[in-house]
């Protein structure tokens, strides 16, 4: 068996979950460990399962049985005293690549990891767009809004500001979604599209309002808290997607089944990656990179 540890946001949640549709694909006994999200875990997440917010979004999750017996984590007392005696029996692999292919041939091992390299399951999106279906919004703005953007020349840009300004994170993410990038960004689609209707998506709503003004920008502020989740779908309709280094709005552009649409990215995802223009346009082939100075390298 094939156990995947499920852990953080919607976004990463989603690339867990598409390494276990590509298992499944290559004939693997796979299974999700939700472990994480359960009130009896030694340290809970504070994130909610947001999976089971999809329709029909089938998986199978692995027993406490079945974790323990690849991660020989069981806290029972006599579990305790034979690893004292004798040792731990575990067969994890955490992730330490953006890509590794040999995790495919691995048979009895529990993968703990986020697997945000595209090339872990790049032939399966057309299935993981079928599959990965988004509920019927209660709020009618949003079924309103997405008919308009399949109507128009609709962009959607993504601003993640608020935890990448915390100083526990901002030395790793901030300064890559750069003002340069937004720019050229806008710029390189306007020279495609012409005239064009800017869907604002952020975490940072009075900042956003005050950035971006005019007819041409609509600012996208009345999903909250759990009904964040259809900002994603919303973004799924756009003509145009200029994500953020977000796993989330990345998976708004990745759900996107417009086949002519532009998927706009920043050339890192954080400060600690140093991978080269080649490595990055073989690995994220149909997106456009930008970097955090405005350089367009693929596109």
């Amino acid at each position: 068996m094939v156990i995947i540890r499920v852990i953080g946001g919607l976004g990463n949640q989603l690339y867990q979950y598409a390494l276990y549709e590509k298992m499944k694909s290559l004939g693997k006994d796979v299974k999700l460990d939700i472990t994480d999200y359960m009130s009896y875990a030694r340290e809970p997440e504070k994130r909610a399962l947001e999976l089971i917010y999809f329709e029909k979004l089938p998986y199978e999750v692995c027993s406490l049985k079945e974790r323990y017996a690849l991660t020989d984590d069981n806290q029972a007392f006599f579990q305790k005293v034979r690893r004292k005696l004798f040792g731990k029996h575990r067969n994890i692999y955490v992730e330490k690549e953006d890509y590794n292919p040999e995790i495919f041939e691995w048979e009895d091992v529990y993968l703990d990891g986020f697997w945000n390299c595209e090339k872990y399951y790049e032939d399966r999106i057309p299935y993981l767009q079928e599959k990965i279906v988004f509920p019927k919004s209660s709020n009618p703005k949003n079924e309103e809004t997405a008919a308009k953007m399949l109507d128009e020349n609709s962009v959607s840009i993504h601003i993640r500001r608020s935890d990448y300004l915390d100083e526990c994170r901002k030395g790793r993410y901030s300064n890559i979604c750069t003002d340069a990038y937004y720019e050229s960004a806008l710029s390189y689609v306007k020279e495609k599209l012409g005239e064009m209707q800017v869907y604002v998506f952020s975490d940072d709503i009075p900042y956003v309002t005050e950035k971006f003004k005019g007819k041409n920008y609509t600012i996208v502020d009345w999903n909250s808290e759990k009904d964040c989740f259809f900002d994603m779908m919303l973004m799924s309709k756009c003509a145009v997607n200029i994500c953020a280094n977000s796993t989330f709005s990345m998976w708004g552009a990745r759900l996107n089944k417009r086949p002519d649409k532009i998927m706009i990215r920043p050339f890192k995802h954080d400060n600690t990656q140093d991978f080269s223009i080649e490595y990055m346009k073989n690995t994220w082939k149909n997106w456009v990179l930008i970097k955090e100075e405005g350089t367009i390298v693929h596109g």
